[in-house]
């Protein structure tokens, strides 16, 4: 093997060590980016860490401040390219300096238009070495909803039901608990906990009573902002969203009709409430696109949408998916009146259907979760609409 691919090869392995640790900061970090640091000396690692909450020092800061020797001269990785302003921790470009680090090599570059390549172009003018796209696909993957957040001032969107095998969300009386086993239902909790904030409409808010919540063992784990889509105001007050709004944050995405005593005694019990635009069709729903924008003005980077069919079919006729997480079960409900998981529009051809790309599969128990990615090619000539959610 060449001198350069033995490099490469170690590069490789002190990233994959960063990324292991970036993940550590799942769901705690929001809206700020996943990322892990290593420092290595004489082909030692001498310090690492990993940004662990928003407002907490960053993960470079965080390796230095574990070094057990002088990092002078030593080769520091990073998932993610160094920022290089004051926001609220100071730049990491300036402790990057201040240590005498020789080298850095980074996984994928910032996109935040404070950064993007700002950071790595001051440390080499300051005659760092550094090098670029070290496992960028991975650096880039771990950061989807970051990425994406910080370039369309939106969340990113998840669309997450269960089904039977044979397209059923739902039995013929309206029954759905559970469809699926323990295994799957307990990386939803896990997803709760890495999502920002979890969206159901007014509908499975009245059927199910839903805590959305994550009930996993141990922890810590962070609760998201639970969102509602009721466009007339309808949550009772008594529902369980409501009595925990107090503990655990709660929105209520009221539309245009929605009456100020409905909307008042949800603010006064603890919601808060946001009050819709008209949306496209003036037929006194949540104007879904602007919700989105209300919610990346919050700071909020991710929603995990666990809707019916209605909420389902409303974001995908907007064009407002970005991925989908089908949990499906080997089960058959049968029935011409089982509902299925998404409604909407709907297209007449085969041909018109909304194409996905990049699947994965994992087997949870009996059950089988499979995601894919929205095309964005798709995304971006669908027209937005809103249901009367």
């Amino acid at each position: 093997m060449s001198q350069k691919l033995e490099q490469l090869a170690r590069d490789e392995a002190f990233m994959a060590r960063a990324l292991a640790l970036a993940e550590r900061g799942t769901g705690w970090t929001s809206p700020n980016p996943l990322v892990g640091a290593v420092i290595v000396k004489d082909g030692r690692i001498i310090g690492e860490g990993w940004h662990t909450a928003c407002g907490q020092p960053h993960a470079e800061r965080e390796a230095l401040a574990a070094c057990d020797e002088d990092p002078a001269g030593s080769t520091l990785y990073v998932t993610l390219e160094p920022c290089c302003h004051w926001g609220k921790t100071p730049p990491c470009t300036d402790a990057i300096l201040e240590a005498g680090i020789a080298r850095v090599v980074v996984g994928a570059l910032d996109p935040n238009p404070l950064v993007a390549g700002q950071g790595c172009a001051q440390l080499r003018e300051a005659g760092t070495v550094v090098e670029t796209g070290v496992l960028e696909e991975g650096c880039r993957h771990l950061n989807e909803v970051f990425f994406h957040f910080i370039t369309t001032g939106r969340p990113l969107v998840v669309l997450k039901y269960a089904m039977t095998l044979d397209g059923k969300a739902a039995t013929r009386t309206g029954a759905s608990r559970w469809i699926t086993g323990p295994e799957a239902r307990e990386r939803v909790h896990r997803d709760r906990h890495r999502f920002a904030a979890i969206m159901v409409g007014i509908g499975t808010a009245l059927a199910d009573d839903p805590a959305l919540t994550c009930r996993l063992e141990g922890g810590p784990w962070r609760q998201p902002l639970r969102i509602v889509v009721d466009s007339q105001g309808r949550l009772p007050l008594d529902a369980l969203l409501v009595r925990t709004a107090q503990e655990i944050p709660t929105l209520v995405a009221v539309g245009p009709q929605a009456s100020a005593e409905r909307t008042g005694a949800l603010r006064e019990a603890g919601c808060s409430v946001w009050a819709s635009p008209p949306a496209e069709g003036g037929n006194g729903a949540v104007n879904l696109p602007a919700l989105l924008d209300h919610a990346g003005s919050l700071g909020i980077d991710s929603i995990l949408v666990e809707g019916g069919p209605a909420l389902h079919g409303a974001f995908i006729d907007g064009g407002l998916a970005n991925r989908v997480q089908a949990y499906i079960a080997p089960k058959l409900f049968g029935g011409a009146s089982a509902p299925g998981p998404v409604a909407g529009r709907g297209v007449a051809l085969p041909a018109d259907a909304l194409r996905l790309s990049s699947p994965t599969v994992t087997a949870l128990g009996p059950d089988l979760l499979l995601e894919c990615a929205v095309s964005p090619s798709v995304e971006s000539e669908a027209t937005p609409c809103s249901p009367a959610l």
